[in-house]
């Protein structure tokens, strides 16, 4: 059976109940830890590398490294609207058409590993403050509802997970060392 090249850790799956503390220790350990797997993942390629798509059909390796902190910035400010405001509608964003603007195309990665790794360290003290009341907080999205703190906690988790997976497996079937 051939491989989904899509999602090489498999479709996120949103939790069916709220988080236990433990829980929350490991996904936040996991954002804290996604700016420096990135870093890795990337670190060997060549700039034809960087513009090589992670699966026929997909976002360039540069594209992917830029998506990250355009999709972790929109999810730090729904935590912050969340946890100011009475579930607040949030804004999604065309992330597609994001990753075709020039800034996605054609800046040099550092610009946004450094970008991922001071915006996860923001996050990650916030995330490390919450209470536990806190993590019911929900924003809604306009077309998939609501979504607890716990339930996004857990998806951007996944998420880096999800995009540094592309990055590897793409290394790994190339044989880029």
């Amino acid at each position: 059976m051939e491989r989904d090249l899509r999602y090489p850790i498999g479709k996120f799956h949103r939790p069916a109940a709220e988080l236990t503390p433990g829980d929350r220790r490991e996904f936040i350990d996991a954002i804290a830890q996604a700016p420096a797997q990135l870093s890795a993942a990337i670190n060997v390629l060549s700039p034809t590398q960087l513009d090589t798509p992670y699966r026929p059909g997909g976002w360039t390796v540069r594209q992917v490294v830029h998506h990250l902190p355009d999709s972790h910035m929109n999810s730090y400010v729904r935590f912050k609207l969340a946890l100011t405001e009475d579930e607040p509608t949030i804004k999604p964003y065309e992330e597609a058409r994001w990753a075709e603007l020039a800034d996605s195309r054609d800046t040099p990665v550092e610009v946004s590993l450094a970008l991922l790794e001071n915006l996860h360290k923001r996050w990650v003290l916030l995330l490390r403050s919450l209470s536990p009341a806190d993590w019911s907080r929900i924003f809604r999205h306009p077309e998939l509802g609501p979504a607890s703190l716990d339930q996004s906690l857990a998806l951007y988790a996944w998420h880096g997970r999800h995009h540094v997976a592309h990055i590897t497996a793409l290394r790994e079937r190339n044989g880029w060392r």
